[in-house]
């Protein structure tokens, strides 16, 4: 495999961070009245990132961005990114569901190109934890958007939400280490 393609360039980090920075950058800049300048930037970030036959949702995306901040709801724009993303993973999670392979399985077959039927049956189940995972995720993200104070909204989006992702990642790693273990040995 290409080293290249295989390490993230300084851009993609740099990216990648202010995307998970983004609960923070919202906690600082919003009072400062950075509502427009902080939708600007998401919008910069999600649409570099699209790849290039997607790029037409960038626009999409930008026209919603831009109707919200021309309504006077750029805050509510801003603090509602995480119900985006929350929705957008889902979209895609369930999305393989329906069109298989799974997403989970497409990953694992990167590692185990020959996965056995268990291993399929077991990969479209995690894709299906992950989707309710996403569903409950970004129901809460939507109350503390709606609802919460900024500091609420903050800690929930930029602490909270990360350790259970974080969490369940562990823990379905845990698992799949048994499972595949338990697999092993039978065979």
């Amino acid at each position: 495999m290409d080293a290249r393609r295989s390490s993230p360039t300084p851009t993609t980090l740099l990216l990648g961070l202010l995307m998970l920075a983004w609960p923070l950058l919202v906690l600082f800049l919003l009072p400062q009245g950075g509502g427009v300048l902080l939708l600007a930037l998401a919008v910069a970030l999600v649409s570099w990132r699209l790849p290039p036959g997607y790029k037409r949702w960038g626009l999409l995306l930008a026209l919603l961005v831009s109707t919200l901040a021309l309504l006077g709801h750029a805050t509510l724009g801003v603090r509602a990114w995480p119900v985006l993303i929350n929705a957008a993973l889902l979209i895609l999670f369930a999305w393989s569901l329906r069109h298989p392979p799974s997403l989970i399985e497409r990953l694992a077959r990167r590692q185990e190109p020959e996965l056995p039927a268990s291993g399929v049956r077991y990969t479209r189940r995690v894709t299906q934890l992950w989707c309710g995972f996403f569903l409950l995720n970004g129901s809460i993200a939507l109350w503390t958007a709606l609802y919460a104070d900024l500091s609420t909204w903050a800690l929930y989006n930029g602490g909270i939400a990360y350790g259970l992702s974080g969490a369940l990642f562990a823990g379905e790693w845990c698992i799949r280490q048994r499972v595949r273990s338990r697999i092993a040995h039978d065979d």
